[in-house]
């Protein structure tokens, strides 16, 4: 049971935020555009109840990626929310009654494959329980710094690629913060019940992580096309995930001969997710 408990609840999480993802787009695109960050956008938001679906489906996605994270390692779990976009694509074609066509299927085959060959392959395990502040912080100044920056890039271009793109990336590290947060502050609910859960910063830090992750999704839906901010926040949460899994709860990950493997894993995976995002566009008709 070691890996099995943590996979199933990842995939229960991964499969929760491709719904939440199918409804929200599908929301954000009915309310007025913006061009800037607004914050207002939730208020138009919140009187869309498909949007209210989607919100209640990232709360499921969040039980069950705590339950993963409490009993795996954050390297594991984390990358298995590249499942999100074929997931999400399957979830918009039943939607619309619109069949993937054939191409699209072999890109689902490509990242399912190419995930599976590169987890495998880094067999990420091991870990340290407690993460000390004097690792924490480095950690938060770096991805507090990189989202802001990315944000900021994003909100001054006109919308398109490079908008969607560093939007997607901006909620990329959001996300993975917010997991890194979460692991930490499930150790704190185990060992100190709900009162030291509560009075736990890790706790507060991963919720202003996770509603700055929803806003800057929200404007990233807006700011352009799928084929630049899906890849972005798919590629970018599992990569900087592994990255603070590595650095914080110093995961153990398998080196050596191990990399090739490892590579066509995700290299198979990033062709998968360019092509999906690419040819799935059709997202945008899920309305």
């Amino acid at each position: 049971m070691g890996v099995v408990l943590p996979v199933l609840f990842a995939l229960l999480a991964a499969f929760s935020n491709a719904l939440a993802t199918v409804l929200q787009r599908r929301a954000a695109l009915s309310v007025p555009q913006s061009r800037g960050f607004r914050p207002g956008l939730v208020l138009d938001l919140l009187r869309r109840p498909v949007w209210l679906g989607g919100m209640l489906a990232v709360v499921v996605a969040g039980v069950g990626q705590a339950v993963a994270l409490a009993t795996g390692p954050l390297s594991l779990v984390q990358p298995l929310f590249v499942l999100e976009l074929p997931l999400a694509l399957l979830l918009a074609s039943l939607l619309t009654g619109n069949r993937l066509p054939e191409a699209l299927w072999l890109a689902v085959g490509g990242v399912v494959v190419g995930l599976g060959v590169a987890l495998a392959s880094a067999a990420p395990d091991g870990g340290e329980a407690d993460v000390p502040l004097d690792r924490w912080v480095p950690a938060l100044a770096a991805c507090a710094g990189a989202a802001v920056l990315l944000a900021a890039a994003g909100l001054k271009r006109p919308v398109g690629k490079a908008r969607a793109g560093c939007l997607g990336a901006a909620t990329a590290v959001c996300y993975a913060l917010t997991a890194g947060l979460m692991k930490d502050s499930m150790r704190v609910l185990d060992s100190d019940g709900v009162v030291g859960f509560l009075t736990a910063w890790q706790t507060y830090g991963f919720a202003v992580a996770g509603v700055c992750a929803v806003l800057l999704l929200e404007h990233a839906m807006q700011g352009g096309p799928l084929v630049a901010s899906q890849p972005a926040l798919t590629l970018g949460d599992a990569t900087v995930s592994l990255l603070l899994g590595v650095v914080l709860y110093r995961e153990d990950v398998r080196g050596h001969w191990w990399v090739v493997p490892q590579l066509i894993g995700v290299a198979l995976i990033v062709v998968g997710v360019l092509n999906l995002a690419r040819r799935g566009t059709d997202l945008r008709a899920a309305r």
